[in-house]
């Protein structure tokens, strides 16, 4: 149990620490969220649970596919904000990047790349 809550404090400093870099700067806190640091903690406590090899490389292969169909949301996040608010940008973000990784999915499903079960 200590273990468990050791990840949380540890993974929840980091998200605080990147909106507070956030709030000093827009563009500290944009490189900070944009490194895959949450990435390198799921990476790291699996390797210490001892999890197997192939299974901490299944987790980085997934997570690059996974990526990707979220970019459009943040292209689409700026603009919308002005012009609907907060609450629906964030609904509209959620739905394009719904849609963006259905769409893309398909795209690499011929590529031998399975992100649907």
């Amino acid at each position: 149990m200590g273990w468990l809550v050791t990840k949380y404090l540890i993974t929840a400093a980091v998200v605080v620490a990147v909106s507070e870099a956030a709030k000093r700067s827009d563009k500290l806190g944009a490189l900070l969220a944009a490194l895959p640091l949450v990435t390198f903690l799921a990476l790291v406590w699996l390797y210490v649970e001892k999890q197997p090899q192939e299974k901490i490389a299944n987790h980085a292969w997934y997570t690059f596919w996974y990526v990707v169909p979220t970019l459009p949301m943040f292209l689409a996040f700026p603009w919308l904000l002005p012009r609907i608010g907060f609450g629906l940008t964030l609904l509209a973000s959620a739905a394009i990047t719904v849609v963006c990784f259905g769409l893309f999915a398909l795209a690499v499903r011929p590529l031998g790349v399975e992100l649907l079960p």
